[in-house]
């Protein structure tokens, strides 16, 4: 296998699409497709201001890396130039109410574990009623 170089400036932002998912306000730009598995592990992320992804558990944990923005992933508020690891079996949803751009490194595919169409804010209230 050779060294792959992506021009990630030169990549139009794709409109992120999961099936039975709210993710308008989402854009995706792939960095990394893994043949074998059928998905991209390592990509940039945009959220819009006011978008968000609902609870889910990461079966072999995740990496981001916050270049530009602020974002909540669960209890934690993050901003440009922040890191967070997120080991596996944790859960969180994540929300964004300024955008922001992310690069993420998700080894396998996410569980939804809230309700698809329910964003951060109504994960929250869901949880403070529970």
């Amino acid at each position: 296998m050779k060294p792959t170089v992506v021009r990630s400036l030169e990549l139009d932002w794709q409109p992120l699409v999961e099936s039975g998912v709210n993710t308008k306000g989402l854009y995706v730009k792939p960095l990394r497709y893994d043949e074998a598995t059928g998905r991209a592990p390592t990509f940039l992320l945009k959220f819009d201001p006011g978008a968000s992804y609902p609870n889910h558990v990461h079966p072999e944990g995740e990496e981001v890396y916050v270049l530009e923005g602020e974002v909540r992933f669960g209890a934690d508020q993050l901003k440009a130039g922040d890191y967070l690891y997120t080991p596996p079996g944790a859960m969180h949803p994540v929300f964004s109410k300024t955008g922001c751009t992310l690069f993420f490194i998700v080894p396998k595919e996410v569980e939804i574990t809230g309700d698809k169409n329910r964003g951060y804010a109504s994960e929250q209230s869901a949880g403070s009623r529970k």
